[in-house]
């Protein structure tokens, strides 16, 4: 496959990602190219480090860079403040400088986390990120939201810090669990919902995982490209950028109901989509036809489509900390139609209707 460069353009800290497959291996000649400090910390988590993480730094230390890997527990889990606090001493203890370089390499847990380090640490460090599982490649990894969690709630405190660069190689899939590549399916879904119904019929025509496989990098631009006019639009989230939220509002409430243990972020997100599409096509505010779509490419992909027995109340009481909300209102995303999304201002007292 030809390389792919897409350059997200903003007023300040423009940046390109580059999706080829087997790009990984060049990263290096990247770094020597534009790093002229030779120290890089490498933030990943447990199991990616045996993957890539001492290989890439053996390749790295060949290029005569001084690295040293930072490794976390995998799972929502660490994206704490506790995780934070080690990362920031093992930065500390490495004295890395603010003209030094973190490298995220892991899913979107880790590209957040390394991210939101590189982000407060010395009031900022340049950082790079490598998406190693399809969401963080289809979505996280672009755009420059960077987060931990808190008890609360998801993602309460984060920043915008866009990353110097993103290295996107699919060949980096192969080695995800079908679980987890279904889960990172389930943002695709999301962006042939809001912006592009033909990324939803080329879904429902691949005939198996291995041949979605073989044409991801197809499916990998599309959705960039989709992520790159809604970034540039709407850099701080505050328009249309709410649109990359769809499925997210019940999604997030319900990863928290179960303690980030009982579903991925995927799974959340697939059924916030099709519970709110089936809410809002009998409101009629959608398109007569588009939630049985939504239903048929999850359960395709073996993603859930209903919620699971939860207390509303708990739910709702989750969905009041949402950062979508607004005093008393709370941006929902909705379809129009497949391949269509908007932005519906609803008042929190509202929400049952919808949810």
């Amino acid at each position: 496959m030809k390389s792919n460069i897409l350059k997200i353009e903003l007023k300040e800290n423009s940046y390109s990602i580059y999706i080829e497959r087997n790009i990984f291996n060049k990263v290096g000649d990247y770094l020597d190219e534009h790093y002229k400090n030779r120290k890089i910390a490498i933030i990943t988590d447990n199991n990616l480090e045996k993957l890539y993480g001492k290989n890439f730094k053996e390749i790295l230390e060949k290029r005569g860079f001084n690295t040293k890997i930072i490794s976390v527990k995998p799972g929502e889990e660490s994206k704490s403040i506790d995780t934070l606090k080690e990362i920031y001493e093992k930065l500390s203890n490495f004295r890395l400088g603010r003209e030094d370089l973190i490298i995220a390499l892991g899913g979107g847990v880790v590209g957040d986390l390394g991210g939101f380090a590189a982000s407060t640490y010395l009031r900022g460090v340049p950082y790079i990120q490598i998406p190693t599982s399809l969401l963080a490649q289809v979505d996280s990894s672009i755009g420059g939201k960077v987060a931990v969690d808190l008890p609360w709630g998801k993602n309460l405190i984060g920043s915008f810090y866009h990353p110097r660069a993103v290295f996107i190689d699919p060949e980096l899939l192969k080695t995800l669990h079908k679980r987890f590549f279904h889960d990172g399916l389930a943002e695709v879904i999301k962006y042939g919902c809001i912006r592009d119904e033909s990324i939803i019929f080329q879904l429902l025509n691949f005939k198996d995982d291995k041949e979605l496989l073989d044409n991801i990098d197809t499916l990998i631009l599309k959705c960039c490209s989709i992520k790159k006019s809604v970034v540039e639009l709407d850099e701080k989230d505050f328009g249309d950028r709410m649109l990359l939220n769809f499925g997210h509002t019940l999604g997030h409430a319900v990863e928290k109901y179960f303690s980030y243990k009982e579903y991925t972020h995927g799974e959340a997100v697939a059924i916030g989509m099709a519970e709110i599409t089936r809410k809002s096509e009998k409101l009629q505010i959608t398109e007569k036809g588009s939630s049985k779509l939504v239903e048929e490419v999850l359960e395709k992909y073996e993603l859930p489509y209903k919620a699971p027995l939860m207390d509303r109340e708990e739910i709702f009481k989750a969905i009041a900390l949402d950062k979508k909300n607004s005093g008393e209102n709370i941006n929902l995303i909705l379809l129009r139609k497949m391949g269509e999304g908007m932005i519906r201002k609803v008042k929190v007292d509202e929400l049952e209707k919808y949810i």
